[in-house]
Formats: structure tokens, C-alpha cells, sequence
């Protein structure tokens, strides 16, 4: 492969990269929060930027279907069914809230979203927080609509209260999905379109009416295709909500092998509405086939990772969760999703190799940087890719991923120095060479390399 640098033609800005604390920080405590907040927020860590604080919708003990204690949360409202009244109660998600102080302390993090994946069980239809009974049934009534936008706002005031600069509120998560029926998993809420654009015209009225200093984000579109054309024209539509709602927020899941869908989405959505920012904020590998302790995994993410800014014209990318439980087949390996795996209440846990896929980008690759478009369409087979950013500081970083055989890589451009760090499946994001630019390098199969060159 040859890599165009001489004169690259400049694209969007970089505003950074992020992960989702939902459901794991709540049992994150001590020792673990204190190391993981470093190794991810902390600048000898990950140095991320961007902080997802889920709003839990909680649960009522009696009326609860969400078995697996990570796929729920702990709500910041109290409600007493007897009474039929509810009251904020914000010594709730105690652990939860520490663990995002702590990384607010290490001074990387400028924007903070709060998002629901569910109303609160008490404004819902059933009484339940993971959907309707009905699959593609929206659990939230009209009737309830407006206690739900007092309920996020609210509790959006709270935490700026106390100091935590909440930046967005995202009252919708993946809305086109079915969330609910005779089968549930987790938290979750259908909704149709035009409930979408209801919803979102009722917040940004109570935006505007109490000043709160906080923007519209979503609606966290499952998929970039699909629905989402169809959401952005709705929202775009509406003159109340485009005061409030800058950035549109999508997820990138179910096209893992199609670098064409990333085109399509930016020619045919991104290109469409400059009016918004696009940001990619929740990703995994869905369905996860690659085990943690293997470069697979980091590979893969890693790809997607740069397809998504460079192919698909986001401005921030965000992994799902941080943490997720760990997952054990019958191979003995470990298939969690997260870039950690722990036990429940965190006694044991572990580094994945798709956390490194991560550092190559968040590394070396501030906010201000700015994606260059250096490649034609990657191989049909995703063997090879190559992306490149220039920093604000004038350096030229390449990240590159080699699914295949040894390959030899060639720049074209004007250097005086190189910096090559390395992951392979047998050692991680160590300095390979360090020294005077050369034009030609050599990866070795299935490695992924981020080159800093100025």
C-alpha cells in the first residue's frame, strides 16, 4: 500500500473519544476505580475526553424482568406505588457518580452526556424500565411525555450543580429497535419517528423556557442506515429543536464489513445537513467473535474505529461500555465486548486487547486534529487500511491495520522524523523505532501500528 501524504485534502475536526460508564461503574469502587479511571481518563491512560453517565430508568423489585444486575441500574427517583408519588433521591447510583468524579479529576474530560436508555419505570406504560410488552411499542404514554423531559432536566440541573459540566442530554437510545415483548435483557424504549420528534420538540421547548445550560444529543440511532435518514429529516425539520440540538448522534453497529455503508452514510446523511456535527457514539463488535486476549479484537475495532471518521464523516467516536462482565464459552476464552472484563463486584478483572486499538487513536490523535483523506475505497477484503490525521501541533499520524500477512507500507511525503508504535497479538503498543523518517516500513501479519510523523 502507498500512502498519499504530500498533499491530502483536509476533511471535519476531531472532537475527541469517549466511552459509556453504563451499568458497570455502579459496582466499580476502591482499588479497581481508581486504577481503571487512570487507565482511561488519566493522561498515562487512554486520556479520553468524552464521559456517557447513564441515566438509569431503576426498577420497582416486584415488577422487574431484567435478571442480569449489569443490564440495569439504580435510578436517581424514588417512587412510592401507594402513594403514586416519586421524589428525587441523588444518594441513588452513589458508586456510579464517584467513579465519573474521579475521572473528571484527571483533567482530560470536556464533554459529559447524560443518556437514557429508558424513562423511569414509573412514567412507563408497564411499570418496567426494558420496554414495552408489546415489541416495537413505544413504553412511554404522551401523557408522560413532559414528567419525562422535567425528570432528565432536572437531574441534568443537579449534577451542575455540583460541579459536573454536563454538556448534552440524550433522552433516546436506539430507538428503531424493538426493546420489550415476551424476552428482555436490559434497560430500553421503543420509539417511532414521529414520537422521536415529539419527545425531542418537548425538550428543547423546556430547554429554551428554564435556560438550562445543556444541548440536545441523539437520538443514538442504532444503525447508520435504516431509520436514521428518516430521523435527521425530522429533526432537521423542526426550528425549536435545531436552537438546541447541535450534534447528531448515531451508532455504528451491524456494518462491521461494509465500508461502503460509511460512504453511503456520509454522501447521503452527513454531506446532507452541515448544519449538524455527526458523532459516532456507541460501537462494539456485535456479535462478538473475537476473545480479549486476542489482537483480533483490536484489529477490528481499530478498523472500524478509523472507517468511522474517514469513510463515514463522524467527528467524535465513542466505544459502548468501558467494562463489561466477563464471558466465558466453552473454550475457556473470554468474549466480553468491553476494553475490560471484571467479575460482578469486580474482585478480578482484566485489560482486553481492543483497549489498545483505542490508544493508537486517543494517544496521538488530540481534539483540533483534523481527518485527512489520503485513500481511495479500502480492499474488498478489509486486509489493509490506513488512516491518517494532522495534529494542531503539525504532525502527520497514520494509523494503520494489517489483517493479513507481513506487508511492506510506502509514504509520499515531506518528513524529518518518524515515531512507529506497535501491537501485535504477542506485544502491545510498544515503540518499534524512533528515529530519522523513512518512507518505506514493513508490518508484520496481523499488527496494527499508529506512525507519527513531522
Amino acid at each position: 500500500m502507498k500512502i498519499m501524504l504530500r498533499s491530502p485534502k483536509e476533511l471535519q475536526t476531531v472532537k475527541g473519544f469517549g466511552t459509556s460508564s453504563c451499568w458497570w461503574s455502579q459496582y466499580c469502587a476502591g482499588n479497581a476505580a481508581n486504577e481503571l479511571s487512570e487507565l482511561l481518563y488519566g493522561k498515562d491512560g487512554l486520556g479520553l475526553n468524552i464521559y456517557r453517565y447513564n441515566v438509569g430508568g431503576g426498577f420497582d423489585t416486584d415488577n422487574n424482568r431484567v435478571e442480569n444486575m449489569w443490564r440495569r441500574t439504580e435510578s436517581l427517583y424514588d417512587f412510592d406505588k401507594t402513594k403514586e408519588t416519586g421524589k428525587y433521591n441523588f444518594n441513588s447510583d452513589l458508586t456510579a457518580r464517584e467513579f465519573m468524579k474521579l475521572c473528571l479529576e484527571k483533567g482530560s474530560i470536556d464533554t459529559v452526556i447524560l443518556f437514557a436508555n429508558s424513562p423511569h419505570w414509573s412514567q412507563t406504560s408497564t411499570g418496567q424500565s426494558s420496554g414495552s410488552l408489546l415489541p416495537h411499542t413505544c413504553n412511554l404514554p404522551k401523557m408522560n411525555y413532559k414528567k419525562f423531559v422535567s425528570y432528565m432536566l432536572d437531574i441534568a440541573e443537579e449534577f451542575i450543580s455540583e460541579g459536573i459540566p454536563v454538556k448534552y442530554i440524550s433522552p433516546i437510545n436506539e430507538p428503531q429497535w424493538q426493546w420489550g415483548g415476551a424476552s428482555v435483557w436490559q434497560e430500553g424504549c421503543h420509539y417511532e419517528c414521529e414520537e422521536v420528534l415529539e419527545v425531542f420538540h418537548l425538550f428543547a421547548e423546556e430547554i429554551l423556557k428554564r435556560g438550562t445550560p445543556v444541548l440536545l444529543y441523539g437520538p443514538e440511532s442504532g444503525e447508520m442506515l435504516g431509520e436514521t435518514k428518516r430521523y435527521i429529516e425530522a429533526l432537521a425539520g423542526d426550528e425549536t429543536i435545531k436552537k438546541v440540538m447541535p450534534v447528531f448522534a448515531y451508532h455504528s453497529y451491524h456494518s462491521d464489513n461494509s465500508p461502503e455503508t460509511r460512504l453511503v452514510f456520509k454522501n447521503e446523511i452527513v454531506k446532507a445537513h452541515p448544519e449538524f456535527r455527526f458523532d459516532m457514539s456507541e460501537w462494539c463488535e456485535l456479535p462478538n467473535k473475537s476473545p480479549t486476549d486476542c489482537v483480533k479484537a483490536a484489529l477490528i475495532t481499530a478498523r472500524i474505529i478509523g472507517q468511522d471518521f474517514i469513510l463515514g464523516g463522524c467527528e467524535s467516536w465513542t466505544s459502548w461500555v468501558a467494562v463489561n462482565q466477563f464471558s466465558v464459552k466453552e473454550d475457556g476464552k473470554d468474549y466480553s465486548d468491553g476494553l475490560f472484563s471484571a467479575t460482578n463486584y469486580f474482585s478480578e478483572y482484566k485489560k482486553a486487547k481492543r483497549y489498545y486499538a483505542l490508544a493508537h487513536y486517543s494517544k496521538f490523535i488530540p481534539v483540533g486534529s483534523v481527518c485527512l483523506d489520503n485513500l481511495t475505497v479500502p480492499e474488498n477484503d478489509n486486509g489493509l487500511n490506513a488512516f491518517s490525521f494532522l495534529t494542531p501541533d503539525g504532525k502527520t499520524v497514520t494509523v494503520i491495520v494489517n489483517e493479513k500477512e507481513q506487508t511492506e507500507i510506502s509514504f509520499d511525503g515531506d518528513f524529518s522524523k518518524m515515531q512507529i508504535v506497535l501491537t501485535t497479538d504477542e506485544k502491545q503498543f510498544f515503540t518499534a523505532y524512533d528515529g530519522e523518517y523513512k518512507s518505506t516500513l514493513t508490518l508484520p501479519e496481523n499488527s496494527l501500528a499508529t506512525v507519527i510523523m513531522q
